[in-house]
């Protein structure tokens, strides 16, 4: 990538209306439909059935998200450019962004604000904030890339793919900002050149090392 002013200008333009516009678009639509059909006793950590728990899927890992790049630039770590800063400042607007959609979405249906563990992180080097940063867009995106199959209602389907799409440039950049052109490298993209894509089941087992509240995710559809 190239960081020239006016190129950085651009991306970060970019970023920041890419994630604005999926909100904008996602607020909309689901002002046009009420899908309250759970029972409303079941609080915490229960993510519902059918698309209301892959809805609170994806709410909890946008929370998780959300809640590291809130840390990240409340005590940015030793060296952090003005670059960098901006770029992670609107990946955390972006997250906010789509953790509130959800929330506002699911309703009364919503899991409980998660209580996240990022003890095992050193917020102070930017190698490990970077390196965390990775592993959790790369594992948000592969798991939207498997939920999608989950979900009946093409409307929450096509609002997947607008959020995936966000998730997919942050990864990108966060690739990018550790090792210049190492955005799609096979780590991520097989040989047949489609994204990787993980179950619910294979996510939350990574996630669980972050996240300290118990998920009931009996009624989550997987595969």
């Amino acid at each position: 990538m190239k960081n020239t002013e006016d190129g950085v200008f651009k991306r970060r333009s970019f970023l920041r209306y890419a994630g604005a516009g999926v909100v904008v678009t996602a607020l909309a639509m689901a002002g046009c439909k009420k899908d309250n059909d759970e029972p409303h006793d079941r609080i915490g950590g229960y993510f519902g059935r059918g698309d209301i728990a892959v809805l609170n899927y994806a709410y909890a890992l946008e929370q998780l998200e959300a809640a590291f790049y809130t840390k990240v630039m409340e005590s940015p770590y030793s060296g952090m450019s003005t670059l960098e800063q901006g770029y992670l400042t609107d990946i955390r607007d972006h997250e906010i962004a789509h953790r509130e959609f959800f929330k506002a979405a699911i309703g009364n249906n919503a899991i409980e604000a998660l209580e996240v563990d990022f003890s095992s992180v050193n917020f102070s080097s930017r190698d490990a904030v970077l390196a965390t940063a990775k592993a959790f867009e790369d594992l948000g995106v592969s798991a939207y890339n498997g939920a999608g199959r989950l979900i009946m209602d093409p409307n929450y389907l096509v609002l997947a793919g607008k959020i995936v799409s966000v998730e997919a440039r942050h990864a990108a950049l966060i690739r990018d900002l550790i090792s210049n052109g190492s955005f799609a490298d096979n780590t991520v993209v097989g040989a047949n050149g489609l994204d990787t894509s993980r179950s619910p089941v294979e996510v939350l087992k990574i996630a669980s090392t972050y996240i300290k509240t118990k998920l009931n995710t009996q009624d989550l559809p997987t595969y």
